[in-house]
Protein backbone atom coordinates (compact mmCIF):
# COMPACT_ATOMS: atom_id res chain seq x y z
CA UNK A 1 0.00 0.00 0.00
CA UNK A 2 1.32 3.41 -0.91
CA UNK A 3 1.42 6.34 1.49
CA UNK A 4 -1.35 8.04 -0.53
CA UNK A 5 -3.57 4.96 -0.20
CA UNK A 6 -2.93 4.77 3.55
CA UNK A 7 -3.73 8.49 3.89
CA UNK A 8 -7.00 8.04 2.00
CA UNK A 9 -8.05 5.21 4.32
CA UNK A 10 -7.02 7.19 7.41
CA UNK A 11 -9.14 10.11 6.25
CA UNK A 12 -12.20 7.85 6.05
CA UNK A 13 -11.52 6.57 9.57
CA UNK A 14 -11.11 10.12 10.91
CA UNK A 15 -14.22 11.36 9.07
CA UNK A 16 -16.31 8.54 10.55
CA UNK A 17 -14.89 9.10 14.05
CA UNK A 18 -15.70 12.80 13.89
CA UNK A 19 -19.14 12.30 12.33
CA UNK A 20 -20.06 9.70 14.95
CA UNK A 21 -18.49 11.60 17.83
CA UNK A 22 -16.56 8.41 18.65
CA UNK A 23 -12.75 8.61 18.81
CA UNK A 24 -12.33 4.90 19.60
CA UNK A 25 -11.11 4.14 16.07
CA UNK A 26 -8.43 6.85 16.06
CA UNK A 27 -4.88 5.59 16.34
CA UNK A 28 -2.31 6.43 18.97
CA UNK A 29 1.39 5.91 18.31
CA UNK A 30 4.02 4.33 20.55
CA UNK A 31 7.71 3.56 20.56
CA UNK A 32 8.04 -0.11 19.60
CA UNK A 33 9.97 -0.63 22.85
CA UNK A 34 6.54 -0.74 24.52
CA UNK A 35 6.48 -4.39 23.45
CA UNK A 36 9.72 -5.35 25.24
CA UNK A 37 7.82 -5.96 28.47
CA UNK A 38 5.67 -8.61 26.81
CA UNK A 39 8.54 -10.39 25.09
CA UNK A 40 10.02 -11.44 28.42
CA UNK A 41 6.87 -11.81 30.54
CA UNK A 42 5.16 -15.16 30.96
CA UNK A 43 1.58 -15.42 29.82
CA UNK A 44 1.81 -13.25 26.71
CA UNK A 45 2.01 -14.16 23.04
CA UNK A 46 2.90 -11.91 20.13
CA UNK A 47 2.49 -12.61 16.44
CA UNK A 48 3.00 -10.34 13.46
CA UNK A 49 3.16 -9.94 9.71
CA UNK A 50 5.10 -7.17 7.96
CA UNK A 51 2.64 -4.42 8.90
CA UNK A 52 0.35 -5.65 11.69
CA UNK A 53 0.65 -7.61 14.89
CA UNK A 54 -1.35 -8.98 17.78
CA UNK A 55 -0.47 -8.99 21.46
CA UNK A 56 -2.45 -11.37 23.62
CA UNK A 57 -2.53 -12.01 27.34
CA UNK A 58 -3.43 -15.65 27.85
CA UNK A 59 -6.95 -15.87 29.23
CA UNK A 60 -7.34 -12.11 29.03
CA UNK A 61 -7.16 -9.28 26.56
CA UNK A 62 -6.00 -8.94 22.96
CA UNK A 63 -4.55 -5.85 21.30
CA UNK A 64 -4.15 -5.47 17.53
CA UNK A 65 -1.28 -3.23 16.41
CA UNK A 66 -0.07 -1.53 13.27
CA UNK A 67 3.68 -1.53 12.62
CA UNK A 68 5.44 1.40 10.97
CA UNK A 69 7.53 0.65 7.86
CA UNK A 70 10.80 1.16 9.77
CA UNK A 71 9.42 -0.88 12.72
CA UNK A 72 10.32 1.93 15.15
CA UNK A 73 6.67 2.64 16.02
CA UNK A 74 3.51 0.69 16.64
CA UNK A 75 0.02 2.10 16.67
CA UNK A 76 -3.23 0.94 18.20
CA UNK A 77 -6.81 2.14 18.33
CA UNK A 78 -7.76 4.34 21.27
CA UNK A 79 -10.86 2.26 22.02
CA UNK A 80 -8.83 -0.95 22.19
CA UNK A 81 -6.33 0.66 24.55
CA UNK A 82 -9.15 1.84 26.81
CA UNK A 83 -10.22 -1.80 27.24
CA UNK A 84 -6.83 -2.73 28.73
CA UNK A 85 -6.47 -2.98 32.51
CA UNK A 86 -5.35 0.29 34.18
CA UNK A 87 -1.76 -0.90 34.75
CA UNK A 88 -1.43 -1.77 31.07
CA UNK A 89 -2.83 1.63 30.00
CA UNK A 90 -0.27 3.29 32.27
CA UNK A 91 2.52 1.23 30.66
CA UNK A 92 1.42 2.17 27.14
CA UNK A 93 1.15 5.85 28.01
CA UNK A 94 4.82 5.85 29.05
CA UNK A 95 5.77 4.95 25.45
CA UNK A 96 3.45 7.36 23.62
CA UNK A 97 5.15 9.35 20.86
CA UNK A 98 4.09 12.23 18.70
CA UNK A 99 4.25 12.39 14.98
CA UNK A 100 5.31 15.83 13.72
CA UNK A 101 3.20 17.83 16.17
CA UNK A 102 3.17 21.25 17.76
CA UNK A 103 4.42 20.90 21.33
CA UNK A 104 2.56 24.08 22.18
CA UNK A 105 -0.87 22.73 21.18
CA UNK A 106 -0.31 19.77 23.48
CA UNK A 107 0.57 22.11 26.35
CA UNK A 108 -2.51 24.19 25.56
CA UNK A 109 -4.65 21.05 25.81
CA UNK A 110 -3.24 20.33 29.27
CA UNK A 111 -3.89 23.89 30.50
CA UNK A 112 -6.96 25.26 28.67
CA UNK A 113 -7.30 29.03 28.74
CA UNK A 114 -3.65 29.59 29.60
CA UNK A 115 -1.56 32.11 27.72
CA UNK A 116 1.35 30.72 25.71
CA UNK A 117 3.91 32.97 24.09
CA UNK A 118 5.87 31.31 21.34
CA UNK A 119 6.15 34.16 18.86
CA UNK A 120 4.42 37.11 17.31
CA UNK A 121 0.72 36.79 16.46
CA UNK A 122 0.23 37.13 12.72
CA UNK A 123 -2.18 36.34 9.92
CA UNK A 124 -2.14 32.87 8.50
CA UNK A 125 -1.47 33.56 4.79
Amino acid sequence: MTRDEATAILRVVVRRALADGDPSNLTLHFDAAVLDRYRIAAGFSMIRTDTVGRLKKEGGWTLDLGISPDEALVHAFAGDLLRLPPAEREHWSAFAVTLPTSRMILQMRLAPGSCFDDGEVRSWL
